[in-house]
């Protein structure tokens, strides 16, 4: 077990040894469309990769709609692996809409051991996430 500190301490490491590993600019929140973001998640049993639609009821319908009619293209040409959950609970009981890839193999943010699989992971996956979204916000946005 890890104090609250140790537990901290890691995952700080983590995401600065990720971000020296992989040094680029990510969207993230930075999508200029309200409530669209991508996110990397880490934690102590998994990671992935998402898009979370997590704005009011009006743009998560809007952009979910939008998503779900290009779901083909993303699965086919980008992700195959993706998940479309029209309703995501997440950790804090907030709902939103979610499309994510998670990392199938048994990782841990407390692992070394596991921390550079997950690093190629975020690197390769949200690359094909922010590579789909730049070639359909025009139409996502519309």
């Amino acid at each position: 077990m890890f104090s609250k500190e140790e537990s901290r301490i890691l995952r700080q490491e983590f995401w600065t040894s990720f971000g020296k590993s992989f040094p680029r600019k990510w969207i993230l929140y930075n999508t200029k469309l309200k409530g669209f973001s991508f996110k990397f998640h880490f934690d102590t049993k998994k990671a992935l990769v998402a898009l979370d639609l997590e704005d009011d009821l009006e743009h998560r319908i809007k952009y979910w709609e939008k998503l779900t009619t290009l779901k083909s293209i993303l699965l086919d040409d980008y992700l195959p692996d993706a998940i479309f959950d029209e309703e995501y609970i997440l950790e804090n009981y907030k709902e939103v809409s979610r499309i994510y890839v998670r990392l199938e193999e048994k990782v841990s943010i407390h692992n070394k051991k596991t921390w550079q699989t997950v690093m190629e992971f975020f690197n390769e996956k949200m690359s094909l996430f922010e590579a789909f979204f730049e070639e359909y916000k025009e139409l996502i946005e519309a």
